[in-house]
């Protein structure tokens, strides 16, 4: 088995550009522990691609390790689609080195006498996985490390179905990147195979994007939008497309309009995150605006802040959002009549509200493991089936499936249909929300994430989950547990009974408990960033919107409860 200081070694060949091996060699007689972090694995290509911080060393992304994983996907098409002319498309955020090692991936491509269509600038994630079944594309890719720290980037596949991959694809193409050696990767690029791109895709994806997320809201002219791209990729797409659907009363943030992978405003350009909104929600606040809308760098996530009970904005969490939006996509289908093959979707850690309102409207619901790759994957294993909509608790939504990620762009707009036809009937996205819990439940989600950075970090986080599910929680808030969900063996197990049930999902390092009341609480470990996520549900009743206030003082006292007993708080 290599060390770190073996894999190092091998970075000094001729083969390595000299910059890099002058690099190395300064690490090697100065960092021990830098180098043993930046060669003590090689960056594992994951079932979606790759995401890590940037540099040289094989625990990096630059454009060896790129070009190996982009050599692998290139021999894995040249076997599935033998004879066929292979073509690939593929797009970058706003992230330093995106533009430069996006070229380097189209010239591997090109090496392997693959065609590639390559964006000339940045472009968001939904744009990317449209075009590839615009261009009948055998695959895409897209430059992007999502809402990481600006020292991350990363490496999204797409397959032909404008999916990330999935099994079994996933599996067969990481064996082909495992049994290639950096040796192994052909820099010698084709030009005459790289098109460069942007106009003729970027007028129908808007277009499509348009016609998917606009319902002809009343009242657009008397609704105020402050949209914030956070130095990211939607300011390409965004306020064109709500221009184009009819909001012409649209404040941007002009300081966080330029892409910059340095994302200068704010700590982490990651719309969970309150403060990243915090500039765009004070301009609300300032000009009395109705909505505030903010986006990752790749534009597949979106927060959204709205007027409150009291007047004051509020940031709503991506189940709140989800919820209301599946709602209204749900009403509409219901204007029209439903056909018996409709369905939602969200993901295991997500707010149960979802299955609740499937019931309701009488569509089928189906759940997946957390990441959007596992909903498109619904849309391509159920083709007679009619996908309405569908979202996760982490601030991604996707309308319809012209798009088979979680979609900013689509959802920006959705979401000011909602807004805007609230306020125009006298009521407000707030309030709809609220009416969504007297009608399928109060149910109030809370996510704890902790950063546990660098090798000792990653054991530390396998030690937590550990001792999550070998010292059982037996009850919560006092609500004894009833199932205990193990997503590593498949097995969910009665507490109380003894009873054992299968999971029908593929195997993952999930742990869920559910008490008796309903409460959730799952813990994983992310499969993108060093933290581990505690996700915690909890509900009741609410009879009326009257009591929203009262009822949510009460589900906020047991949700610091919960957190208390867990040590979470």
């Amino acid at each position: 088995m290599d060390t770190y200081l073996d894999n190092a070694k091998a970075w000094l060949t001729d083969f390595f550009d000299a910059d890099v091996r002058t690099e190395v060699q300064r690490l090697m007689d100065t960092d021990t522990e830098e180098l043993k972090d930046r060669f003590y694995k090689h960056m594992a290509f994951g079932t979606g691609g790759m995401r890590g911080m940037m540099g040289v060393g094989t625990n990096r992304i630059n454009k060896y390790t790129l070009g190996k994983s982009t050599q692998g996907l290139s021999n894995y098409l040249r076997k599935v689609y033998e004879g066929e002319d292979l073509k690939v498309v593929i797009a970058f955020d706003c992230r330093h080195n995106s533009d430069t090692l996006a070229r380097t991936v189209a010239e591997v491509f090109s090496a392997n006498g693959i065609s590639v269509f390559l964006f000339s600038e940045l472009r968001t994630t939904p744009e990317l996985s449209f075009a590839v079944r615009h261009l009948n594309c055998h695959a895409g890719i897209v430059l992007t490390a999502s809402h990481n720290p600006p020292e991350y980037n990363g490496y999204k596949v797409y397959w032909t179905d404008g999916g990330q991959i999935v099994p079994p694809q996933d599996g067969k193409i990481i064996a082909e990147i495992n049994s290639l050696s950096f040796e192994d990767i052909n820099f010698e690029a084709n030009d005459e195979l790289i098109q460069v791109i942007d106009k003729e895709v970027d007028e129908p994806f808007i277009n499509e994007s348009v016609n998917q997320g606009s319902f002809n809201a009343e009242g657009k002219d008397n609704f105020k939008i402050v949209f914030t791209s956070l130095h990211g990729t939607s300011i390409t797409a965004i306020p064109e497309v709500l221009q184009r659907a009819g909001y012409t009363n649209v404040t941007i943030i002009e300081e966080q309009a330029k892409p910059d992978g340095d994302f200068p405003t704010v700590k982490s350009p990651n719309p969970e995150e309150t403060e990243a909104l915090s500039i765009a929600v004070a301009k609300a606040e300032e000009i009395g605006a109705d909505m505030v809308v903010g986006t990752d760098p790749d534009s597949d996530r979106l927060g959204i802040a709205v007027r409150n009970l009291e007047g004051r904005m509020e940031i709503v969490n991506g189940n709140q959002a989800m919820v209301l939006m599946t709602r209204f996509l749900l009403e509409k289908q219901k204007e029209k009549g439903f056909n018996g093959n409709e369905f939602i979707a969200t993901t295991i850690v997500s707010t149960p509200m979802m299955e609740r309102m499937a019931k309701a409207y009488g569509v089928q619901f189906k759940t997946a493991l957390t990441g959007f790759k596992w909903i498109g994957k619904m849309i391509k294993d159920f083709p007679e089936e009619h996908f309405i909509g569908g979202g996760e608790e982490s601030f991604g939504y996707m309308v319809g499936d012209f798009v088979r990620d979680k979609d900013a762009v689509t959802s920006t707009l959705l979401a000011c249909e909602i807004a805007a036809q609230a306020k125009a009937n006298g009521s407000s996205f707030y309030k709809d929300l609220i009416d969504c819990y007297t009608d399928f439940g109060f149910y109030k989600e809370h996510l704890v994430s902790l950063t546990k950075k660098g090798i000792s970090g990653a054991e530390e986080i396998k030690q937590m989950l550990k001792d999550f599910k070998e010292n059982p929680v037996a009850s919560v808030a006092g609500s004894k547990v009833k199932w205990i969900e193990d997503y590593n063996t498949s097995v969910a197990t009665n507490a109380l009974t003894g009873e054992e049930k299968p999971i029908d999902l593929p195997k993952s390092n999930v742990l869920i408990y559910e008490t008796e009341d309903g409460t959730r609480v799952a813990a994983r470990p992310s499969g993108t960033e060093p933290k581990v996520k505690f996700y915690i549900s909890t509900n009741t009743t609410l009879k009326n919107s009257s009591d929203f206030r009262e009822v949510n003082a009460l589900l906020d006292a047991k949700m610091k409860t919960i957190l208390s007993e867990l040590n979470l708080g």
